[in-house]
């Protein structure tokens, strides 16, 4: 049947950022879809929460509380699971961001460090985890990129480059891979995470963005979720190197910062 190539049974997978949002949707749905499960994130008591939905899905969990802005403790993590597993098939890099600020605001270092924080750490755990990967016979690398790195709209410079650049990374590192290891992105859109919160709490400004965006609505975690089972999955087994847009049919930003002209 269609639906069983939707499953992962038996394999094991890696989601940074997964103590909330779409780290932790993520997560729990490739436990629902059969696989083990390794979660890293800074604050442990989310990461618990997470790993009881994997275990009542009836998958095993291991926690990992890090600070992901370590490139040797992201690297660490394609070696815990492959221990804790006997195996690694999946790395989803959801781990990333950077604050918006005004362009004259914008230092070089916010520039670098955005382009650590996002790339940086998808770099480091995807090579760390390639061995793991081929000793399983192939497996795929997710990056959770954003619709920033294509539309244009103030405050996102640091922000926008990165997930540009992430994005292109997913091309690069999908040739250096193939055949055995395909790698993907998500451009993700607005979505309700804690990130949003400024804009779930206020009917104004969530007002504003719905009516900005095509489908009229917030995307749900669970959106970006499916999106990351699809790529993982042998549905998603011709496909590499490309970047799937999953942001409510955005062509430019549907939230407006207010920065005024120089």
């Amino acid at each position: 049947m269609i639906l069983d190539r939707f499953r992962v049974t038996g394999q094991a997978a890696v989601v940074t950022g997964a103590g909330r949002g779409i780290g932790a949707a993520t997560a729990i749905a490739l436990a629902q879809a059969g696989a083990d499960v390794l979660i890293s994130a800074r604050t442990e008591d989310q990461l618990a929460k997470v790993a009881r939905e994997i275990e009542a899905a009836g998958r095993r969990a291991v926690v990992v509380p890090a600070d992901l802005s370590d490139l040797d403790a992201v690297a660490g993590l394609a070696s815990a699971a492959a221990e804790a597993f006997g195996r690694l098939d999946i790395v989803v890099n959801n781990v990333g961001g950077a604050l918006p600020r005004p362009f004259l605001a914008t230092k070089p270092r916010h520039l670098a460090d955005a382009f650590q924080f996002n790339v940086g750490t998808t770099h480091r755990l995807t090579q760390a985890a390639v061995p793991f990967l081929l000793a399983s016979g192939g497996g795929v690398a997710i990056n959770i990129s954003s619709v920033m790195g294509r539309v244009a709209g103030r405050g996102y410079l640091a922000y926008g480059t990165a997930k540009a650049a992430l994005a292109h990374y997913t091309r690069l590192a999908a040739a250096d891979l193939a055949p055995r290891i395909r790698v993907n992105a998500i451009a993700v859109g607005s979505v309700a995470t804690s990130a949003l919160d400024i804009v779930l709490t206020n009917d104004e400004m969530r007002g504003q963005m719905e009516r900005a965006t095509p489908l009229g609505r917030i995307g749900d975690p669970e959106d970006i979720a499916a999106a990351v089972l699809y790529l993982a999955s042998p549905a998603g087994g011709y496909i590499t190197g490309k970047i799937i847009e999953v942001d409510g049919g955005l062509g430019q930003p549907n939230l407006d910062l207010g920065l005024p002209d120089l």
